[in-house]
C-alpha cells in the first residue's frame, strides 16, 4: 500500500510566519511584564551599631525623610533590589551627617551608594557608629 504525504503543510509558509510572529509577541509581552515589577522600595532597612556600647538597632527609614539617631542624621534617598543577579543584592543611596561636627566644609560623613552584598566597596567610616544595609521594603 502506498502512503501519500501531506503536501499542503510544507507549502503554506504564511502559517509558520504567523506562528513565529505570535510567539515573538508573546515572549515580548512576558519580558515587559517581568520588568515592570517595581524593584524600588519606599523604605530602607539599616542596622546601626554603637561601637562604644556594642548595641545595634534596626531602623526603617522612609525614603526622602531625615531620621535622627543619637548624633547622626540619616537620610535614605533611594533603595533598590538589583535585577541582574540570581541572588539579588540591595543597594541604597544614603546621606549621613554627624551632628557633633561643626565643620561646615565636611557636611556628610557618608554620601553615596551602599551595597548590602559588598559593604567594603564604599564603607561607612565613623569612630563611634557603624551602619550597614539590610533591605528594601514597600
Amino acid at each position: 500500500m502506498l502512503l501519500k504525504r501531506n503536501i499542503k503543510v510544507g507549502k503554506n509558509r504564511n502559517n509558520y510566519l504567523l506562528l513565529i510572529l505570535f510567539l515573538l509577541f508573546y515572549l515580548n509581552f512576558l519580558s515587559n511584564s517581568e520588568s515592570s515589577v517595581n524593584l524600588e522600595g519606599s523604605f530602607t532597612s539599616i542596622k546601626v551599631l554603637d561601637k562604644i556600647s556594642s548595641k545595634n538597632e534596626s531602623i526603617n527609614l522612609k525614603n526622602g525623610e531625615d531620621f535622627k539617631y543619637k548624633d547622626l542624621l540619616i537620610k535614605s534617598i533611594k533603595c533598590k533590589v538589583s535585577e541582574f543577579d540570581d541572588n539579588p543584592g540591595i543597594i541604597a543611596y544614603l546621606q549621613v551627617k554627624d551632628l557633633t561636627n561643626k565643620d561646615k566644609n565636611n557636611v556628610f560623613v557618608f554620601n553615596g551608594w551602599m551595597f548590602s552584598s559588598s559593604p567594603s566597596i564604599k564603607p561607612f567610616d565613623h569612630p563611634v557608629y557603624d551602619i550597614w544595609l539590610v533591605g528594601c521594603k514597600n
